[in-house]
């Protein structure tokens, strides 16, 4: 899994989490949004500059939006995760 460069909770409860591109396919990690464990999950840089999908945590089972989105200033993916 990547290491995770950060990452942050806000008064909603929504995680972020950081990384960095280096290939088209991307192994990445996110936290649930439910129990808070985190995850393993794939992204993909050829999809696009914004991404969301639906993943199921991988602990607690519970379906988790994943919104992600790349800047291109910084070069970074920001994952973003809620409850579905």
């Amino acid at each position: 899994m990547v290491p995770n460069q950060g990452g942050a909770d806000n008064a909603r409860g929504v995680r972020k989490s950081y990384l960095r591109p280096r290939e088209a396919a991307l192994t990445a990690g996110f936290q649930c949004a439910g129990c808070g464990e985190w995850n393993e999950t794939s992204v993909e840089a050829a999809t696009g500059r914004t991404q969301e999908y639906v993943e199921d945590c991988q602990v607690c089972c519970k379906p988790n939006i994943l919104h992600v989105t790349w800047d291109r200033s910084t070069g970074e993916f920001t994952i973003r995760t809620e409850l579905e």
